[in-house]
Protein backbone atom coordinates (compact mmCIF):
# COMPACT_ATOMS: atom_id res chain seq x y z
CA UNK A 1 0.00 0.00 0.00
CA UNK A 2 1.52 3.59 -0.70
CA UNK A 3 1.19 6.50 0.45
CA UNK A 4 -1.70 7.87 -1.11
CA UNK A 5 -3.84 4.33 -0.56
CA UNK A 6 -3.00 4.34 2.74
CA UNK A 7 -4.21 8.42 3.15
CA UNK A 8 -7.49 7.33 1.71
CA UNK A 9 -7.96 4.38 4.15
CA UNK A 10 -7.52 6.21 6.92
CA UNK A 11 -9.51 9.29 5.82
CA UNK A 12 -12.89 6.75 4.78
CA UNK A 13 -12.30 5.98 8.85
CA UNK A 14 -12.74 9.22 9.65
CA UNK A 15 -15.24 9.60 7.50
CA UNK A 16 -17.43 6.68 9.36
CA UNK A 17 -17.32 8.41 12.61
CA UNK A 18 -17.73 11.35 11.28
CA UNK A 19 -20.94 13.16 13.70
CA UNK A 20 -21.01 15.61 11.17
CA UNK A 21 -21.95 13.05 7.89
CA UNK A 22 -25.74 13.28 8.22
CA UNK A 23 -25.37 16.63 7.01
CA UNK A 24 -24.01 15.90 3.63
CA UNK A 25 -26.93 15.01 1.96
CA UNK A 26 -28.74 17.92 2.94
CA UNK A 27 -27.06 20.06 0.26
CA UNK A 28 -26.80 19.83 -3.59
CA UNK A 29 -24.27 17.96 -5.56
CA UNK A 30 -25.12 17.47 -9.07
CA UNK A 31 -22.24 16.50 -10.52
CA UNK A 32 -21.40 12.97 -8.64
CA UNK A 33 -17.32 13.01 -9.32
CA UNK A 34 -17.44 16.89 -8.23
CA UNK A 35 -14.90 18.02 -5.45
CA UNK A 36 -15.63 21.13 -3.77
CA UNK A 37 -13.02 22.94 -1.85
CA UNK A 38 -14.18 26.53 -2.54
CA UNK A 39 -16.28 26.99 0.19
CA UNK A 40 -14.72 29.83 1.84
CA UNK A 41 -15.04 31.70 -1.67
CA UNK A 42 -19.26 30.70 -2.11
CA UNK A 43 -20.67 27.86 -0.02
CA UNK A 44 -22.94 25.17 -1.27
CA UNK A 45 -26.88 25.18 -1.80
CA UNK A 46 -28.58 23.10 0.83
CA UNK A 47 -31.85 21.97 0.16
CA UNK A 48 -33.92 23.89 2.26
CA UNK A 49 -32.43 26.83 1.02
CA UNK A 50 -33.51 25.55 -2.76
CA UNK A 51 -37.02 24.74 -1.38
CA UNK A 52 -36.91 28.39 0.76
CA UNK A 53 -36.46 30.05 -2.15
CA UNK A 54 -38.82 28.32 -4.62
CA UNK A 55 -40.93 29.26 -2.07
CA UNK A 56 -40.58 32.87 -1.86
CA UNK A 57 -40.76 33.12 -5.60
CA UNK A 58 -43.91 31.25 -6.80
CA UNK A 59 -46.11 31.70 -3.21
CA UNK A 60 -44.64 34.50 -1.83
CA UNK A 61 -44.06 36.99 -4.62
CA UNK A 62 -46.11 35.12 -6.83
CA UNK A 63 -48.98 34.64 -5.39
CA UNK A 64 -49.17 37.04 -2.40
CA UNK A 65 -47.13 39.94 -4.30
CA UNK A 66 -46.93 43.06 -1.77
CA UNK A 67 -48.67 41.62 0.99
CA UNK A 68 -45.87 39.57 1.21
CA UNK A 69 -44.23 41.96 3.68
CA UNK A 70 -46.72 41.98 5.94
CA UNK A 71 -46.32 37.73 5.80
CA UNK A 72 -43.20 37.93 6.81
CA UNK A 73 -41.04 39.25 4.79
CA UNK A 74 -40.64 42.85 7.28
CA UNK A 75 -39.42 40.65 9.85
CA UNK A 76 -37.18 38.48 7.98
CA UNK A 77 -34.35 40.59 9.24
CA UNK A 78 -34.29 40.76 12.57
CA UNK A 79 -35.45 37.12 12.49
CA UNK A 80 -31.92 36.36 10.31
CA UNK A 81 -29.81 38.46 12.48
CA UNK A 82 -31.06 36.85 15.27
CA UNK A 83 -29.71 33.83 13.81
CA UNK A 84 -25.89 35.17 12.96
CA UNK A 85 -25.62 36.54 16.78
CA UNK A 86 -26.05 33.22 18.02
CA UNK A 87 -23.32 32.18 15.36
CA UNK A 88 -21.32 35.10 16.49
CA UNK A 89 -21.82 35.21 20.40
CA UNK A 90 -23.57 38.64 20.56
CA UNK A 91 -26.83 40.24 21.58
CA UNK A 92 -30.01 39.77 18.61
CA UNK A 93 -29.88 43.16 18.73
CA UNK A 94 -26.28 44.08 18.06
CA UNK A 95 -26.22 43.01 14.92
CA UNK A 96 -27.88 44.25 11.41
CA UNK A 97 -28.20 42.04 7.92
CA UNK A 98 -28.02 44.64 5.33
CA UNK A 99 -25.66 46.06 2.15
CA UNK A 100 -22.46 44.38 1.44
CA UNK A 101 -19.01 44.13 3.49
CA UNK A 102 -17.71 46.85 2.12
CA UNK A 103 -20.69 49.19 2.80
CA UNK A 104 -20.70 48.21 5.97
CA UNK A 105 -17.15 48.41 6.95
CA UNK A 106 -17.66 52.26 5.43
CA UNK A 107 -20.19 53.09 7.90
CA UNK A 108 -18.51 51.93 10.83
CA UNK A 109 -15.29 53.30 9.73
CA UNK A 110 -16.21 56.80 9.05
CA UNK A 111 -18.80 56.56 12.21
CA UNK A 112 -15.42 55.85 13.68
CA UNK A 113 -13.53 58.66 13.03
CA UNK A 114 -16.12 61.15 13.41
CA UNK A 115 -16.40 59.57 17.28
CA UNK A 116 -12.48 59.31 18.12
CA UNK A 117 -11.71 63.33 17.49
CA UNK A 118 -7.79 64.02 17.52
CA UNK A 119 -6.77 60.55 16.64
CA UNK A 120 -5.06 60.60 13.41
CA UNK A 121 -4.08 57.03 13.16
CA UNK A 122 -5.84 54.05 11.29
CA UNK A 123 -4.07 50.54 11.84
CA UNK A 124 -4.47 47.20 9.31
CA UNK A 125 -2.32 44.81 7.97
CA UNK A 126 -0.64 43.59 4.78
CA UNK A 127 -2.59 40.28 4.42
CA UNK A 128 -5.83 41.85 4.65
CA UNK A 129 -7.98 41.53 2.21
CA UNK A 130 -7.79 44.33 -0.30
CA UNK A 131 -11.40 45.58 -0.44
CA UNK A 132 -11.08 46.91 3.25
CA UNK A 133 -7.77 48.63 2.61
CA UNK A 134 -9.91 50.31 -0.32
CA UNK A 135 -12.52 51.60 2.10
CA UNK A 136 -10.53 52.34 4.68
CA UNK A 137 -8.34 54.55 1.99
CA UNK A 138 -11.63 56.00 1.08
CA UNK A 139 -13.62 56.97 4.54
CA UNK A 140 -10.08 59.02 5.04
CA UNK A 141 -10.11 60.85 2.31
CA UNK A 142 -13.55 61.57 2.13
CA UNK A 143 -13.41 62.20 6.02
CA UNK A 144 -10.60 65.22 5.13
CA UNK A 145 -9.27 65.57 8.40
CA UNK A 146 -5.65 64.26 7.91
CA UNK A 147 -6.23 60.48 9.01
CA UNK A 148 -3.36 58.64 7.88
CA UNK A 149 -3.19 54.40 7.22
CA UNK A 150 -0.74 52.52 8.91
CA UNK A 151 0.16 48.64 7.56
CA UNK A 152 1.69 46.04 9.82
CA UNK A 153 3.89 43.88 7.89
CA UNK A 154 4.20 40.66 7.38
CA UNK A 155 7.56 38.52 7.71
CA UNK A 156 6.49 35.83 5.86
CA UNK A 157 3.21 36.26 4.18
CA UNK A 158 1.44 33.95 6.38
CA UNK A 159 0.65 35.77 9.46
CA UNK A 160 1.17 39.15 11.51
CA UNK A 161 3.82 38.68 14.91
CA UNK A 162 1.73 40.45 18.00
CA UNK A 163 4.75 42.80 18.18
CA UNK A 164 3.94 44.58 15.14
CA UNK A 165 0.60 45.60 16.19
CA UNK A 166 2.21 46.90 19.44
CA UNK A 167 4.53 49.19 17.55
CA UNK A 168 1.46 50.82 15.62
CA UNK A 169 -1.19 50.90 17.90
CA UNK A 170 -0.65 53.48 20.45
CA UNK A 171 -2.77 56.73 21.63
CA UNK A 172 -2.93 58.48 18.41
CA UNK A 173 -5.01 55.49 16.99
CA UNK A 174 -8.45 55.94 16.37
CA UNK A 175 -9.65 52.36 15.02
CA UNK A 176 -7.83 49.44 14.22
CA UNK A 177 -9.34 47.35 11.02
CA UNK A 178 -8.35 43.55 10.90
CA UNK A 179 -9.85 40.25 9.33
CA UNK A 180 -10.03 37.46 11.89
CA UNK A 181 -9.13 35.54 9.52
CA UNK A 182 -6.51 36.27 6.59
CA UNK A 183 -8.43 35.27 3.50
CA UNK A 184 -5.00 34.20 1.67
CA UNK A 185 -3.09 32.33 4.83
CA UNK A 186 -6.20 30.98 6.84
CA UNK A 187 -4.17 33.02 9.81
CA UNK A 188 -6.59 33.75 12.91
CA UNK A 189 -5.54 36.36 14.69
CA UNK A 190 -6.16 35.98 18.91
CA UNK A 191 -9.34 38.43 19.09
CA UNK A 192 -9.62 39.30 22.39
CA UNK A 193 -5.99 40.00 23.03
CA UNK A 194 -5.85 42.80 20.24
CA UNK A 195 -9.61 43.68 21.86
CA UNK A 196 -7.04 44.30 24.92
CA UNK A 197 -4.42 45.72 23.07
CA UNK A 198 -6.49 48.66 21.29
CA UNK A 199 -8.49 49.50 24.53
CA UNK A 200 -5.84 49.92 26.15
CA UNK A 201 -4.41 52.79 24.25
CA UNK A 202 -8.23 53.97 23.81
CA UNK A 203 -8.16 52.35 20.36
CA UNK A 204 -11.62 50.66 18.70
CA UNK A 205 -11.55 47.94 16.66
CA UNK A 206 -13.78 46.83 13.84
CA UNK A 207 -13.31 42.81 12.68
CA UNK A 208 -13.99 41.22 9.71
CA UNK A 209 -15.54 38.10 10.12
CA UNK A 210 -15.85 37.25 6.04
CA UNK A 211 -13.54 34.40 6.16
CA UNK A 212 -14.13 33.24 9.77
CA UNK A 213 -17.97 32.79 10.58
CA UNK A 214 -19.68 30.42 9.98
CA UNK A 215 -16.23 28.22 10.25
CA UNK A 216 -14.39 28.76 13.75
CA UNK A 217 -15.92 30.04 17.00
CA UNK A 218 -16.71 33.34 17.49
CA UNK A 219 -17.66 35.44 20.53
CA UNK A 220 -18.15 38.67 19.74
CA UNK A 221 -19.40 39.72 23.66
CA UNK A 222 -16.81 37.36 25.76
CA UNK A 223 -14.08 39.03 23.93
CA UNK A 224 -15.28 42.46 24.00
CA UNK A 225 -15.34 43.72 20.69
CA UNK A 226 -16.65 46.88 19.64
CA UNK A 227 -17.47 46.04 15.88
CA UNK A 228 -17.87 43.98 12.96
CA UNK A 229 -18.72 43.12 9.63
CA UNK A 230 -18.73 40.08 7.86
CA UNK A 231 -20.51 38.71 4.46
CA UNK A 232 -22.85 35.72 4.43
CA UNK A 233 -22.09 33.99 1.08
CA UNK A 234 -18.60 31.93 2.15
CA UNK A 235 -19.17 29.48 5.24
CA UNK A 236 -22.89 30.65 5.74
CA UNK A 237 -24.02 29.29 2.46
CA UNK A 238 -26.02 32.15 1.74
CA UNK A 239 -24.98 31.99 -2.19
CA UNK A 240 -24.22 34.74 -4.51
CA UNK A 241 -24.25 37.88 -4.00
CA UNK A 242 -26.55 37.67 -0.49
CA UNK A 243 -26.72 40.23 2.39
CA UNK A 244 -24.19 40.97 4.51
CA UNK A 245 -24.18 42.18 8.47
CA UNK A 246 -22.97 44.09 10.79
CA UNK A 247 -21.83 44.21 14.37
CA UNK A 248 -21.85 47.02 17.19
CA UNK A 249 -21.54 46.90 20.68
CA UNK A 250 -24.58 47.75 22.32
CA UNK A 251 -23.02 50.82 24.70
CA UNK A 252 -21.39 52.31 21.57
CA UNK A 253 -25.03 52.28 19.32
CA UNK A 254 -26.11 56.01 20.95
CA UNK A 255 -22.71 57.68 19.88
CA UNK A 256 -21.83 55.71 17.09
CA UNK A 257 -23.93 58.00 14.26
CA UNK A 258 -24.04 56.16 11.13
CA UNK A 259 -22.96 58.55 7.78
CA UNK A 260 -25.69 57.05 5.80
CA UNK A 261 -29.22 57.88 7.45
CA UNK A 262 -31.79 55.07 5.42
CA UNK A 263 -34.90 54.88 5.08
CA UNK A 264 -34.92 51.11 6.80
CA UNK A 265 -32.88 52.75 9.53
CA UNK A 266 -35.34 55.21 10.82
CA UNK A 267 -37.48 54.57 13.86
CA UNK A 268 -40.89 54.29 12.38
CA UNK A 269 -40.28 54.05 8.03
CA UNK A 270 -44.22 54.11 7.62
CA UNK A 271 -44.83 57.18 9.60
CA UNK A 272 -42.71 59.01 6.44
CA UNK A 273 -41.40 61.54 9.24
CA UNK A 274 -39.36 64.77 7.42
CA UNK A 275 -36.58 64.32 9.45
CA UNK A 276 -34.30 61.21 10.31
CA UNK A 277 -34.75 59.46 13.94
CA UNK A 278 -32.92 56.38 14.36
CA UNK A 279 -34.50 52.96 15.28
CA UNK A 280 -33.74 50.66 18.27
CA UNK A 281 -31.07 48.36 18.14
CA UNK A 282 -28.76 47.80 15.60
CA UNK A 283 -31.59 48.15 12.99
CA UNK A 284 -30.29 51.44 12.67
CA UNK A 285 -27.53 51.18 10.95
CA UNK A 286 -29.93 49.48 8.20
CA UNK A 287 -30.15 51.41 4.58
CA UNK A 288 -32.14 50.51 1.86
CA UNK A 289 -34.68 47.30 1.32
CA UNK A 290 -34.08 44.07 2.62
CA UNK A 291 -33.15 41.22 -0.26
CA UNK A 292 -35.66 39.17 0.68
CA UNK A 293 -35.35 36.23 -1.93
CA UNK A 294 -31.44 36.52 -0.64
CA UNK A 295 -32.28 36.30 2.82
CA UNK A 296 -34.62 32.89 2.12
CA UNK A 297 -31.84 31.23 0.71
CA UNK A 298 -29.12 31.77 3.58
CA UNK A 299 -31.78 31.36 6.80
CA UNK A 300 -32.13 27.39 6.24
CA UNK A 301 -28.16 27.03 5.85
CA UNK A 302 -28.14 29.11 9.55
CA UNK A 303 -30.57 26.72 11.11
CA UNK A 304 -28.38 23.89 9.57
CA UNK A 305 -25.29 25.72 11.23
CA UNK A 306 -27.14 25.88 14.47
CA UNK A 307 -28.30 22.42 14.40
CA UNK A 308 -25.02 20.77 13.67
CA UNK A 309 -23.35 23.36 15.92
CA UNK A 310 -20.22 25.23 15.93
CA UNK A 311 -17.62 23.69 18.45
CA UNK A 312 -18.25 20.27 16.37
CA UNK A 313 -17.84 22.31 13.12
CA UNK A 314 -14.62 23.92 14.36
CA UNK A 315 -13.47 20.64 15.39
CA UNK A 316 -13.87 19.04 12.35
CA UNK A 317 -12.29 21.93 10.78
CA UNK A 318 -9.15 21.96 12.78
CA UNK A 319 -8.91 17.94 11.99
CA UNK A 320 -8.98 18.76 8.06
CA UNK A 321 -6.67 21.29 7.87
CA UNK A 322 -4.07 19.52 10.55
CA UNK A 323 -4.69 16.33 7.25
CA UNK A 324 -3.90 18.01 4.80
CA UNK A 325 -0.99 19.35 6.65
CA UNK A 326 -0.31 15.97 7.46
CA UNK A 327 -0.22 14.94 3.89
CA UNK A 328 1.71 17.59 2.73
CA UNK A 329 4.74 16.64 4.86
CA UNK A 330 4.26 12.98 3.45
CA UNK A 331 3.70 13.24 -0.25
CA UNK A 332 3.43 17.02 -1.54
CA UNK A 333 6.72 18.29 -0.46
CA UNK A 334 8.56 15.43 -2.33
CA UNK A 335 6.92 17.45 -5.49
CA UNK A 336 7.72 20.94 -4.88
CA UNK A 337 4.65 21.88 -2.58
CA UNK A 338 5.01 24.14 0.64
CA UNK A 339 2.66 25.26 2.79
CA UNK A 340 1.53 29.17 3.05
CA UNK A 341 -0.49 28.77 6.58
CA UNK A 342 0.26 28.65 9.58
CA UNK A 343 1.00 25.68 11.44
CA UNK A 344 -0.54 26.05 14.58
CA UNK A 345 -4.21 24.79 14.22
CA UNK A 346 -5.78 27.29 16.64
CA UNK A 347 -3.84 29.85 14.30
CA UNK A 348 -5.66 29.23 11.47
CA UNK A 349 -8.84 28.88 10.34
CA UNK A 350 -10.75 26.72 7.54
CA UNK A 351 -9.24 26.96 4.50
CA UNK A 352 -5.17 26.11 4.08
CA UNK A 353 -2.77 27.50 1.30
CA UNK A 354 -0.50 25.38 -0.35
CA UNK A 355 2.07 27.22 -3.07
CA UNK A 356 3.71 26.02 -5.54
CA UNK A 357 5.49 28.01 -8.93
CA UNK A 358 2.89 26.27 -11.21
CA UNK A 359 -0.13 26.82 -8.86
CA UNK A 360 -2.12 28.54 -10.85
CA UNK A 361 -1.91 25.70 -13.86
CA UNK A 362 -2.03 22.81 -11.36
CA UNK A 363 -5.49 24.41 -10.61
CA UNK A 364 -7.01 24.07 -13.96
CA UNK A 365 -5.70 20.67 -13.99
CA UNK A 366 -7.96 20.20 -11.37
CA UNK A 367 -10.84 21.92 -12.44
CA UNK A 368 -10.50 20.70 -15.71
CA UNK A 369 -13.68 17.50 -16.58
CA UNK A 370 -11.46 16.41 -19.48
CA UNK A 371 -8.36 15.33 -17.37
CA UNK A 372 -8.72 13.10 -14.44
CA UNK A 373 -11.24 10.90 -12.50
CA UNK A 374 -12.32 14.37 -10.46
CA UNK A 375 -13.22 17.81 -11.08
CA UNK A 376 -11.97 19.17 -7.98
CA UNK A 377 -12.52 22.92 -7.52
CA UNK A 378 -10.36 25.10 -5.42
CA UNK A 379 -9.12 29.29 -6.21
CA UNK A 380 -6.25 30.23 -7.15
CA UNK A 381 -4.66 33.62 -5.49
CA UNK A 382 -1.49 35.06 -6.69
CA UNK A 383 1.41 34.89 -6.51
CA UNK A 384 1.28 31.13 -6.11
CA UNK A 385 -1.07 29.64 -3.71
CA UNK A 386 -3.74 27.03 -4.29
CA UNK A 387 -6.31 27.63 -1.58
CA UNK A 388 -8.55 24.74 -0.31
CA UNK A 389 -11.46 25.47 1.85
CA UNK A 390 -13.07 22.88 4.23
CA UNK A 391 -16.35 23.02 4.49
CA UNK A 392 -17.13 20.79 7.76
CA UNK A 393 -20.95 20.32 6.97
CA UNK A 394 -20.43 18.93 3.25
CA UNK A 395 -16.75 18.46 2.73
CA UNK A 396 -15.24 14.77 4.10
CA UNK A 397 -11.74 13.43 4.84
CA UNK A 398 -12.25 11.37 1.76
CA UNK A 399 -12.28 14.74 -0.39
CA UNK A 400 -9.09 15.93 1.34
CA UNK A 401 -7.28 12.51 0.54
CA UNK A 402 -8.44 12.15 -3.21
CA UNK A 403 -7.63 16.16 -3.32
CA UNK A 404 -4.01 14.93 -2.24
CA UNK A 405 -3.76 12.52 -4.59
CA UNK A 406 -4.66 14.25 -7.57
CA UNK A 407 -2.25 16.93 -6.71
CA UNK A 408 0.34 14.62 -6.47
CA UNK A 409 -0.16 12.84 -9.79
CA UNK A 410 -0.83 16.33 -11.84
CA UNK A 411 2.70 17.66 -10.90
CA UNK A 412 4.46 14.17 -10.91
CA UNK A 413 3.28 13.36 -14.61
CA UNK A 414 3.33 17.03 -15.36
CA UNK A 415 -0.18 17.04 -16.12
CA UNK A 416 -0.73 20.83 -15.85
CA UNK A 417 1.97 21.49 -18.51
CA UNK A 418 -1.80 20.54 -20.77
CA UNK A 419 -3.17 23.57 -19.56
CA UNK A 420 -2.42 27.39 -20.79
CA UNK A 421 -1.10 29.90 -18.08
CA UNK A 422 -3.60 32.84 -18.41
CA UNK A 423 -5.97 34.22 -16.16
CA UNK A 424 -9.36 34.17 -16.25
CA UNK A 425 -11.00 36.77 -15.22
CA UNK A 426 -12.09 35.25 -11.85
CA UNK A 427 -9.87 32.63 -10.45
Amino acid sequence: MDATERWLKRAQELDRSDPLAVFRERFVKKEENLIYLDGNSLGMLNRESEKAVSAALSEEWGGRLIRGWNDGWWEMPSRVASKIAMITGCRSDEIAVCDSTSVNLFKLLSASLRLQKGRKKVVSDTLNFPSDIYIAEGAIHNAGLGHRLCLAESENSIDIPFSRLEALIDEDTAVVVLSLVQFKSGFMYDMARVNRLAHEKGALVIWDLSHATGAVEIDLNATGSDMAIGCTYKYLNGGPGSPAFLFVRKEMREELISPLWGWLGEYDPFSFARSYRPAEGATRYMTGSPPVLSMASLEPSLDIILEAGMPAIRKKSVAMTQMITEIWKDILATRGFTVGSPSDPGMRGSHMALRHSEGFRICRALISDDEGEYVIIPDFRPPDIIRLGFAPLYNSFTDIAVAATELDRIVRDKVYELFSSEKEKVT
